[in-house]
């Protein structure tokens, strides 16, 4: 299942994102990693997909390659006939690169002959290419020329797009439907031959239910449009549905849309068997159900238990992986309520009793292979969420606590509060931190009435203004990452989170906390709170006096921002859009030393620092004295220059590069030189035979290291702390 992290369309009706903090911690970013890890959006090219590409050294020739992996629209790709061997691969970027379709050299008379490094391995490459493509899957023409090329999958399901949507009540009945909106693979959906909005659906596009157009007919299944919903004669809805079809077909969807579509698995349910369920119509709470039809091998209806004589029964289709299902006792063995069924007269609910009742039996365990899968979700992690009663509408939401594969959601912002929400870790209404804001859709506003409680302690929102000059401490592209703003609340809960943000966003979390204790006016009205930081294995703590009232936050955090020798208005109450009063977009990190002049002391750090624990501060100025002075180191095949920051005056010395240019006009050479310069130099021969260049080294993380250049863990985190030298120099010079 994917989800999107990725920056897409601006609106201008987006409601704000930023997070009320009450409790949010470490689970914050513990959150946003997990969801990118599960929920990354897929380039619609696939590893070990065939195409045709032309040969580097051969002119007016091409090869059969092979996809390798994908890293948005660049491939790295492997001609065929090297095996396993790496040293030949090298990316290319699908929107620049001469790639064809397999057949296009045939088609079009060119000549397909093996590279000169590997002509001599096989002596009939023909019959070598028979029995490499056979089999195997090529890349589709659609995504390597004409409107479509190197567009990711979700890209591909345009406004007006017509698909089959199977009915929610029978499984073998579909009727078409069109697109209306795409919000990152978030379709809204209207069924031809409705135009009532109040009908509208929201699916993502991975959902089950979907299909291509022609894809009922195909199989021999029905198409029947929506029933109950318009009195409309049967041969409206025909006419309306041959009119969208026709349109359909001048530019069908193509059929790469639907490659991530999972299959369903066999079931091994019977009528009359009972299990557990978040209820269908209110996901509040866990309920019996219980088997009442199987179609096939696939889909079977459950009906929500109701014993009352005037119940009106409510159905729902089911397959094999269903999210919410569960066997009988789950709730017993996590130590969650069970709803009793409606008309049961016993008090107190007994699944043994219920059986016997009834005369059923319990659906066997065999039937519920994933029951225990959390994926990872822990309580108190954030996320954004669908309204489950409003499914157009997504809130923050905080996981209050994880059982086997169920999440526990509490929605914030909501004008009428709902209980906690039970999704499953699978759901395709669950969506990462910043969603919402990348795909340009509202976040619903979060309530300010808590913070109107004591107005004096609680403090508006406070924006991270990313663009404002971030210092010789803070890692420009982290803070990047951070929300835009965060708050309303209690002033020391929103400045502490602020805070603890920051420590996790520098170069040396160690130093920033340092810095931190220093910010102190005996004027202020404080209170302690303990702040933590981790560096290379190692834990530290300290408390900090974090002023209480609103009218002392301004000061609080031009007071930090002084003293982390960044710009004043890198976060605080002042929110800045195109430019910064302090003129600060203009500075570089050797520029920007207004700060730089006056001389502090430092208290010591550790897990029993005390205020006031400042032991020979003299003698500590003096030690630092020699190390303060400035070196740089430069070298005339890329244009870039290594200076030491005074960041680094109590750890290990680290070189903060200024670069001449760009390195995103950097080609393969200008990277090998690069990389030649640093301890990293027996690596550059890597990146010359897979032609990096500068833009393809920016897009470079840990695990495609590790997977792309065969390496090992240590010189991975190695080459990577060369390459994040250059990402962090870009987001401060180029990024803006």
């Amino acid at each position: 299942m994917c989800y999107p992290v990725t920056c897409r369309r601006h609106d201008s009706s987006r409601t704000n994102d930023s997070l009320r903090l009450f409790r949010v911690d470490s689970f914050f970013w513990e959150a946003i990693a997990l969801f990118i890890v599960i929920f990354h959006l897929q380039s619609s090219f696939q590893p070990g997909m065939k195409l045709e590409v032309a040969n580097k050294g051969s002119l007016d020739t091409y090869w059969v390659a092979t996809i390798i992996t994908t890293c948005g629209q660049l491939l790295l790709l492997r001609y065929c006939g090297y095996g396993d061997d790496r040293k030949a691969d090298f990316w290319c970027d699908v929107m620049t690169a001469e790639l064809h379709p397999v057949g296009w050299c045939a088609q079009n008379n060119k000549t397909l002959q093996p590279p000169e490094a590997i002509k001599e391995k096989n002596s009939d490459w023909t019959e070598f290419l028979i029995k490499e493509l056979t089999g195997s899957r090529t890349a589709p023409a659609n995504l390597l020329e004409g409107p479509l090329r190197g567009k990711n999958t979700v890209d591909l399901i345009v406004v007006g797009c017509i698909l089959e949507v199977r009915d929610a009540f029978e499984p073998n009945v579909y009727w078409a439907a069109r697109v209306q909106s795409n919000i990152g693979g978030r379709l809204c959906l209207s069924y031809v031959g409705l135009n009532d909005p109040a009908y509208d659906m929201w699916m993502f596009y991975l959902d089950t239910r979907l299909r291509p157009l022609g894809w009922a007919k195909e199989n021999y299944l029905s198409i029947k449009p929506p029933t109950g919903e318009s009195m409309k004669l049967s041969s409206e809805w025909t006419e309306a549905l041959d009119e969208a079809t026709a349109k359909a077909l001048k530019s069908p969807l193509p059929l790469e849309v639907f490659k991530d579509h999972a299959d369903l698995h066999t079931h091994s349910f019977r009528p009359g068997m009972k299990l557990e369920m978040v209820s269908p119509k209110e996901p509040f709470h866990i309920c019996p159900v219980s088997v009442t039809k199987v179609y096939n091998e696939y889909y079977f209806q459950i009906t929500v238990d109701d014993l009352t004589a005037e119940a009106t029964p409510t159905h729902v289709v089911c397959h094999a992986d269903s999210p919410g299902i569960l066997p009988v006792q789950w709730c017993l063995k996590n130590g969650v309520g069970l709803e009793r069924p409606q008309g049961f007269e016993s008090q107190d609910f007994d699944w043994a009793d219920y059986l016997k009742h009834t005369g059923t039996e319990a659906a066997p365990d065999v039937c519920f292979p994933n029951a225990s899968q959390s994926r990872g979700f822990c309580k108190d992690m954030w996320l954004e969420a669908v309204n489950p009663l409003q499914p157009s509408e997504l809130c923050v939401a905080r996981i209050t606590q994880v059982k086997g594969r169920l999440l526990w959601l509490r929605l914030e912002g909501l004008t009428k509060p709902l209980p906690d929400c039970i999704v499953d870790v699978e759901s395709m209404n669950i969506f990462p931190v910043g969603w919402c804001e990348a795909n340009g859709y509202p976040l619903t506003h979060l309530q300010k009435t808590v913070c109107l409680v004591n107005g004096k302690y609680c403090c508006s929102q406070l924006f991270i203004n990313h663009r404002c000059f971030s210092g010789p401490y803070l890692n420009k592209g982290r803070i990047a990452e951070l929300p835009k703003a965060v708050g309303p609340g209690k002033c020391a809960v929103v400045l502490k989170e602020i805070l603890t943000m920051l420590i996790n966003s520098a170069y040396k979390p160690g130093r920033v906390l340092r810095e931190l204790q220093m910010v102190e006016d005996p004027q202020w009205n404080c209170q302690e709170e303990t702040l933590k930081a981790k560096y290379k294995g190692k834990s530290y703590r300290s408390n900090m006096r974090i002023v209480r009232t609103a009218d002392q936050v301004s000061e609080f955090c031009r007071r930090v921002c002084e003293r982390l020798q960044c710009c004043l208005n890198l976060f605080g109450p002042t929110i800045v859009s195109d430019k910064c009063p302090e003129n600060c977009f203009s500075q570089t990190k050797t520029k920007y030393t207004y700060y730089k002049k006056r001389k502090v002391g430092r208290p010591s750090l550790g897990e029993n620092a005390q205020d006031g624990d400042m032991t020979k501060p003299a003698r500590r100025r003096k030690k630092r004295k020699a190390i303060f002075v400035q070196k740089k180191r430069r070298t005339s095949i890329v244009g870039y220059q290594a200076t030491e920051s005074p960041q680094n005056e109590s750890f290990e010395e680290e070189d903060r590069l200024v670069l001449e240019r760009n390195p995103l006009e950097w080609s393969v050479s200008d990277v090998v030189d690069f990389i030649t310069s640093t301890d990293c130099a027996s690596l550059a021969k890597i990146f010359q035979e897979q032609d990096i260049d500068g833009q393809a080294l920016l897009l470079l993380t840990l695990p495609t290291v590790q997977e792309c250049m065969d390496l090992k863990l240590g010189p991975a985190i190695k080459l990577c702390h060369q390459i994040e030298r250059v990402k962090v120099a870009f987001y401060s010079q180029f990024a803006n």
